[in-house]
């Protein structure tokens, strides 16, 4: 079985393999490190968006150690980079998740759309019944065409029971049955799912917070989590995306999927740095194993090396 660390690295190569590739060309053969070649190494930096403010730290502290005789080559700059992103994330401390005292614990599932949040849905089940956990989905996107027999193909297919409603119905009246039933079961984790929304319709944030208070009606303790899903593949949009959903609602971890499809990986850390949010899973692939729990370490070193 694959290490954390190798999935990681298969999930970012394309965005280790474009970093390295413009490194090299940067800072190849025995030229001196000059102003222009720090620009350029802070642009190829920006444009993997690991943010403006974090580039310019790294290539800050890449200068100071070439001035001081300490580092020469481009594999000496992935080994500062890494160093460096891994000290500046070390400074956060993350929240651990919330898991229900009694009864299920009850993940409520958000963000826009096309960001994955149906199929996440399912690979997170996936996941915690790998662990041994039992597991019922909500099939909260009721507004979506198909998007409530989506989760159930899904449920077929992991032999996951779901509960659902009809298509247009009250996705709060499905979050209060699938949370209801779950308990009656003896079900570990009940995930809602819920309809994309786009953070600048207030209407639509508003049923969001329908769904959120009749939960807390079926548990009084739940939701225990509320994960927002964010595409990794729009680079620093992603960002602004989750900072704005963030002052509507409130978020307690992010899912960013889609990683091996950019090569944009670095705006995990630019989120994370900026928000302080938990990064709780990523998704590094279409399979549906392919939802692993965030690695701060696994992550850095796999982006920082060829």
């Amino acid at each position: 079985m694959a290490s954390v660390f190798e999935f990681f690295k298969r999930g970012l190569q394309k965005t280790t393999t474009s970093l390295v590739r413009k490194v090299k060309g940067i800072f190849g053969g025995e030229t001196t490190w000059n102003a222009e070649s720090y620009e350029a190494l802070e642009a190829a930096l920006i444009g993997t968006d690991l943010g403006v403010v974090i580039s310019g730290q790294l290539v800050a502290e890449v200068k100071d150690r070439y001035e001081r005789g300490e580092i020469k080559t481009g594999e000496d700059i992935m080994a500062v980079a890494q160093e460096t992103v891994l000290s500046l994330l070390a400074t956060d401390s993350d929240t651990p998740m919330t898991v229900a005292e009694e009864g299920p614990t009850v993940i409520m599932m958000v963000g826009v759309n096309g960001s994955g949040k149906t199929t996440t849905c399912a690979k997170l089940a996936h996941y915690l019944m790998k662990q041994g956990k039992t597991v019922l989905l909500g099939a909260g996107d009721t507004f979506r065409a198909a998007g409530v027999e989506q989760l159930k193909i899904w449920g077929d297919r992991l032999d996951v029971p779901v509960v659902g409603g009809r298509q247009g119905g009250d996705a709060a009246a499905v979050a209060f049955d699938a949370v209801t039933s779950g308990s009656q079961k003896g079900i570990d984790y009940v995930i809602i799912d819920t309809a994309g929304r786009q953070h600048t319709r207030r209407d639509l944030m508003d049923e969001l917070s329908k769904v959120q208070r009749i939960i807390g009606k079926a548990k009084p303790d739940a939701p225990h989590e509320i994960w927002l899903t964010v595409d990794s593949s729009i680079g620093t949009n992603a960002l602004v995306q989750a900072r704005e959903f963030g002052k509507l609602f409130p978020i307690t971890g992010l899912i960013l999927t889609k990683l091996d499809g950019t090569g944009k990986g670095g705006v995990v850390v630019a989120i994370k740095r900026e928000l302080g949010y938990p990064v709780r899973f990523v998704g590094l692939g279409e399979q549906v194993d392919d939802l692993q729990p965030f690695d701060q370490e696994s992550f850095v070193k796999a982006l920082f090396t060829a």
